[in-house]
């Protein structure tokens, strides 16, 4: 195991061996391994945003298997889904990618100002299929997010009793906020915070704008001038307040964009020193060619093989 490996497992002291052997397994798996860096490939989009929607433009991500071979061929640090994808294709794989097994999900199927997510896996599943991890979403500014909180804690203790990473997806979203106020940059931070609070390994945020949302934190980043008017200097910011980086902090790619868009935004989170992506419809939703292509330029980027 090299240096910089070893040097984000030692953030982890006092975790029991079986986390940071499955940390180290995505830290040092696919293209980047062994960088610090990782890039994971995420597919529940067709349990949160439904199949057309997120399958239709490129139709063999109906297909299950798509995905994982996707993941292997692009040199993904892991996989991560929701029960049936991965059940329908763990075994045809077995031991090709690090999985992380998706234990919440929500559907679009209603207009919901204060969403929520429905447990939809078990840590014994994932132990099952062979996982490295579990995943978990939580709405910051949702009405329901105490309960989601008490519900990560207990689950988060059942995962790490049984030596697997925690992977929070930390989405601020609901009636207490507004639209811009979701990616706000106090409000990400807020909501990176708050994961690594209740025990996330690894932290997935959405990119901050320089939006600052909350009264009472625009005072504090004004006195304190917290520099926030970059990309890079907003990641940097969110890795500060995540433990000041000894917690995995990757950013979410979004909905589809333009190449350049997304290669700049890598740039500014390699540069604010984040720790990757996690790229699902902008890698997906495009042909395999031109997929893995995508996902090479960005992994070369962050592996400072690309400007």
């Amino acid at each position: 195991m090299n240096k910089r490996v070893k040097e984000i497992l030692g953030g982890y002291a006092g975790q029991n061996p079986g986390i940071l052997t499955n940390l180290a397994r995505m830290l040092n798996h696919g293209t980047l391994g062994g960088t610090g860096k990782m890039v994971i490939l995420p597919v529940d989009q067709g349990f949160e945003h439904g199949p057309g929607r997120s399958f239709a433009m490129n139709p063999p991500g109906y297909h299950p298997h798509y995905h994982f071979d996707l993941a292997v061929e692009s040199g993904c640090s892991a996989y991560a889904a929701p029960l049936g994808f991965l059940e329908a294709g763990a075994a045809e794989f077995a031991g090709e990618i690090p999985l992380i097994l998706k234990l919440n999900n929500h559907d679009v199927l209603l207009d919901e100002k204060d969403p929520d997510q429905a447990i939809t896996g078990s840590v014994q599943d994932a132990l099952r299929l062979g996982c490295v991890g579990v995943g978990y979403t939580i709405y910051p500014g949702s009405a329901h997010r105490l309960e989601m909180y008490q519900a990560l804690r207990a689950i988060a203790a059942e995962a790490k009793g049984v030596g697997l990473a925690v992977i929070v997806w930390s989405y601020p979203r609901g009636s207490g906020l507004t639209k811009e106020g979701e990616t706000a940059i106090d409000v990400t931070a807020y909501a990176a915070h708050i994961a690594a609070q209740l025990g996330a390994h690894v932290v997935k945020v959405k990119l901050p704008t320089a939006h600052v949302a909350q009264e009472a934190a625009r005072k504090v980043y004004d006195k304190t001038r917290v520099p926030i008017g970059t990309l890079a200097e907003r990641v940097r910011h969110v890795v500060q307040s995540t433990f000041d980086g000894r917690r995995i902090v990757i950013f979410s790619g979004g909905a589809k964009e333009e190449d350049k868009t997304v290669f700049d935004e890598v740039r500014a989170i390699r540069e604010g020193g984040g720790f990757g992506s996690i790229i699902g419809r902008n890698s997906f939703q495009r042909p395999r060619a031109e997929a893995l292509e995508f996902l090479k330029t960005i992994m070369h980027i962050y592996a400072g093989k690309a400007p």
